[in-house]
């Protein structure tokens, strides 16, 4: 957009130079956003990464499995726990065993999530250490 400054007498003139002030406010973006960034890149997480090879394992760890069907029933390897006493009694044994097995815990997909809450905080609360979450595939969908 130019501004024309009429002459004396005569046709306005048309004044040719570019308006700059929009330039320069991008520019002055650009440059705080530049000045903003620089930091984040630069910034390092320090690790302290063993060294050497890890010692061999001499046998496969134990794995017990947790199925919870889709009605609350909690079975333990196979075998239905009809109490929750029961159960806390499985889970003292094995959080007591040296080395700690390792506890998959497979939830139905319709389960109810107040019971899946309750035997992960039951074994968190009792001692084990390693549980872990499998079956997740079945939430895909």
């Amino acid at each position: 957009m130019s501004m024309s400054m009429p002459k004396e007498g005569g046709e306005p003139d048309v004044i040719a130079e570019m308006n700059t002030t929009p330039l320069i406010d991008v520019m002055l973006v650009l440059l705080i956003m530049l000045i903003i960034t620089i930091p984040i890149q630069t910034h390092a997480v320090k690790l302290n990464m063993p060294t050497g090879n890890p010692p061999a394992l001499s046998e496969p760890p134990k794995v017990v499995q947790i199925d919870i069907a889709a009605n609350g029933t909690v079975t333990w390897n196979g075998s239905v726990m009809a109490t929750k006493t029961e159960l806390e009694e499985n889970i003292k044994a094995a959080a007591a065993t040296n080395p700690q097995p390792e506890i998959h815990l497979r939830p139905d997909k319709t389960a109810n999530y107040e019971v899946v809450a309750m035997v992960m905080a039951l074994s968190q609360r009792l001692g084990l250490s390693k549980m872990g979450l499998t079956g997740s595939e079945q939430f895909a969908d």
